[in-house]
């Protein structure tokens, strides 16, 4: 919430509360100062137009002024005039746990943030999606990387904005309105760093039905440190993508039966394993990440990782291909054969709190199996006070009393921003020497924070 945003509804709340409550307040200087509201609330109306959450807000000003005014008579007309005024206060401050420009957090890392998007097709792939025999799958995948220098252009957070779907990812489009006014803390093709002439690079895959843009935060913590980070829009799952030619899709049907929804997302893993070594065939295709990029990763020291159900998919990418030198899993449950491969490669299993979560048999089991079978050992903590989706932006979505509510209800009380901090902490050293860098302790990464369990397996 900016603070223009703030001050309206604060005050807007303020001024009626003590309206309803006392009657010390002279009408002259009570409708003074809502009118100063609501001159605030104008300016803020022209300057960025109208966002739903401050409907009530608005009711909220003309009730309140229409009550100094008139000043109901009468014992019953007093009491139904207050309590219509205070139900409107109940309802401006319900909408404002949904602020209209989620902030996200600031990167820490040394470097500011560049990022570009690839929108490309696979002409060896169909789109099993679809019917048409001659559409062939679409990859998109943006870079965000280490830059030169900020250059204040700033990028755009979500594909789609201003004709999204009515959901996106369960949550009202509507609701996004000002989602093009967030700062994703990174400049649209910005100049890339010279520190070095190639970049250790990150396939990062996001959880099933998730955009790859809620994920932002902790892409550009990890990019602000030093990695070219990958993020992977898989079409047709993912809750809106913009293919190369432009047109919006989004999600397929999701299977109701148990054994189909098994099959599907076994399906899913593989095609998603697919997106994943189709972009690894990119980075080695010369200028297909253009000007800035191309020439400039190193191919030679890449991994994937990706949360929930991109967290399988960057495992099953590596365990069928040898150019992923490392893998991580953030709280995602595996398909088909994949708990039962052997991976050759170091693995970084992560996890929310088991308790808050409340992990599936099939999720625990099967990561179970996967780290009794590691070749090159690996790592596996817990992240106490956080849940499934700490690791996402959907929670800075909410305002902070409306995280701590949630919080409450659904647990993740660690926040999303400690959380995501916490993780690129322990991805950076888990990564560095697998990528190219010097030996990082691992374990001392994650003992940096508080009550997080765990240490390394496999070894």
């Amino acid at each position: 919430m900016s603070p223009i945003d703030a001050v309206i509804a604060v005050a807007a709340i303020v001024c009626a509360v003590a309206v309803m409550c006392t009657a010390r307040i002279g009408r002259t200087p009570a409708l003074g100062l809502l009118g100063a509201v609501a001159l605030v609330a104008v300016v803020q109306w022209l300057r960025e137009g109208f966002y739903w959450q401050f409907f009530p807000t608005y009711l909220l000003l003309m009730a309140t002024a229409w009550f100094v005014a008139a000043r109901p008579s009468g014992r019953v007309g007093g009491i139904a005039a207050r309590v219509g005024v205070g139900m409107l206060v109940v309802a401006a401050a319900f909408a404002w746990m949904l602020p209209p420009v989620p902030t996200l957090p600031v990167p820490t890392g040394p470097y500011p943030v560049g990022t570009e998007t690839f929108r490309w097709v696979d002409p060896d792939r169909p789109e099993t999606a679809t019917d048409d025999p001659v559409d062939h799958r679409n990859v998109i995948a943006q870079a965000w990387y280490p830059a030169a220098e900020p250059t204040g252009s700033g990028s755009r957070y979500l594909d789609g904005l201003g004709q999204l779907p009515e959901r996106v990812s369960l949550i009202p489009s509507f609701l996004m309105r000002g989602y093009d006014r967030i700062d994703t803390h990174a400049d649209y093709r910005a100049p890339l760093a010279r520190d070095r002439d190639r970049w250790p690079v990150v396939l990062f895959s996001p959880g099933y039905g998730a955009p790859r843009a809620f994920y932002t935060g902790l892409i550009t913590e990890l990019a602000s440190r030093g990695f070219v980070v990958l993020a992977v829009d898989h079409p047709y799952e993912a809750a809106v993508v913009e293919l190369a030619d432009g047109r919006l899709v989004t999600p397929e049907d999701f299977p109701s039966d148990e054994a189909a929804g098994e099959r599907y997302m076994t399906e899913q893993q593989a095609i998603r394993a697919g997106d994943l070594r189709f972009v690894l065939d990119q980075l080695e295709r010369p200028g297909a990440l253009g000007p800035r990029l191309s020439g400039h990763l190193d191919t030679e020291h890449i991994a994937a990782i990706g949360h929930s159900f991109g967290g399988a998919s960057a495992v099953a990418a590596a365990a069928d291909d040898d150019r992923i030198r490392a893998s991580a899993n953030i709280d995602g449950t595996m398909y088909g054969d994949l708990p039962n491969r052997t991976l050759h490669q170091p693995f970084l299993l992560l996890e929310s709190e088991h308790d808050e979560t409340g992990h599936s048999v099939q999720f625990l089991e099967r990561n179970a199996a996967l780290l009794g079978r590691l070749a090159a050992g690996g790592f596996r903590f817990e992240i106490i006070d956080a849940n499934h989706y700490s690791f996402t932006d959907a929670p800075l979505f909410l305002s902070g009393p409306g995280r701590f509510v949630a919080s409450q209800m659904i647990g993740g009380s660690r926040g999303p921003a400690p959380t995501q901090r916490a993780t690129a902490d322990i991805v950076a050293a888990f990564l560095s020497e697998p990528l190219g860098g010097a030996h990082a302790d691992v374990v001392a990464a994650a003992g940096v924070h508080r009550d997080i369990r765990g240490g390394a397996v496999g070894r």
